[in-house]
């Protein structure tokens, strides 16, 4: 019928970006959400984030799948508990080294080719991820030319080629995220980011330095709750 947006399958981490990408889709498609528990250390609060932002943005249709290789394969300190989640360097700037151990080796290729298959069963034209390039830590598999890679395999790998993967975070700043959030009405207070824990954010990690530096910059609060010594020295 005339006027009925197009179907899209979002993948939902239950982060920050992953969120504001989640948002963006639901204004602008008929979204599924994609939840993909892979072994990581706070697994069990992003899947309750998971579920907790699809309440508030009203998305029904929802999937949750296990991915067992990533963490059986190893080599991340997000999937392994013998490798220490690293803190955040105070004179290094973040993303401007090499690879940091906190990523999960070709990580997004697994979540792609699950949200690509379920797309092409839901007849849905695009698969959302909230990727970004910049102020990032520099994983690869969060590159422009990767997704214009993975956009090609699609085309010649799925039954009519017509499922495209959408990045809108990719090229925009932290703290842009926040305020495009903010202005869509994103539940930053239910989305989790820390590596490392599931009670309070650690305020030190790569991915909770990240993000408190986005809300100050963009002038905004933090919702959710950090461990209050950690956090002085890093904002």
């Amino acid at each position: 019928m005339a006027g009925l947006k197009p179907r899209s399958v979002v993948l939902l981490s239950g982060g920050m970006d992953s969120c504001v990408c989640a948002a963006l889709a639901v204004r602008d498609t008929d979204a599924a959400a994609l939840h993909i528990s892979y072994g990581q250390r706070t697994q069990e609060k992003e899947r309750d984030a998971f579920e907790r932002i699809c309440d508030r943005l009203e998305i029904e249709m929802r999937l949750v799948l296990r991915n067992e290789s990533l963490s059986t394969i190893g080599g991340s300190a997000l999937t392994d508990r013998n490798i220490q989640v690293p803190e955040a360097g105070e004179t290094v700037e973040i993303g401007a080294g090499a690879v940091p151990i906190t990523y999960v080796p070709f990580r997004n290729a697994h979540f792609l080719a699950a949200a690509v298959s379920w797309a092409e069963v839901l007849d849905a034209t695009s698969v959302y991820i909230g990727a970004v390039e910049q102020d990032s830590s520099g994983y690869p598999d969060c590159r422009p030319a990767y997704y214009r890679a993975f956009n090609e395999a699609i085309k010649v790998g799925t039954r009519e080629g017509k499922i495209e993967i959408v990045t809108p975070l990719i090229a925009m700043r932290k703290a842009e995220i926040v305020k495009a959030g903010l202005a869509l009405g994103a539940p930053f207070d239910l989305t989790w980011s820390c590596y490392s824990r599931e009670d309070r954010g650690c305020g030190v990690c790569e991915s909770c330095v990240l993000r408190l530096r986005a809300f100050a910059d963009a002038g905004a609060t933090d919702p959710v709750p950090y461990m209050e010594q950690a956090v002085s020295s890093r904002v």
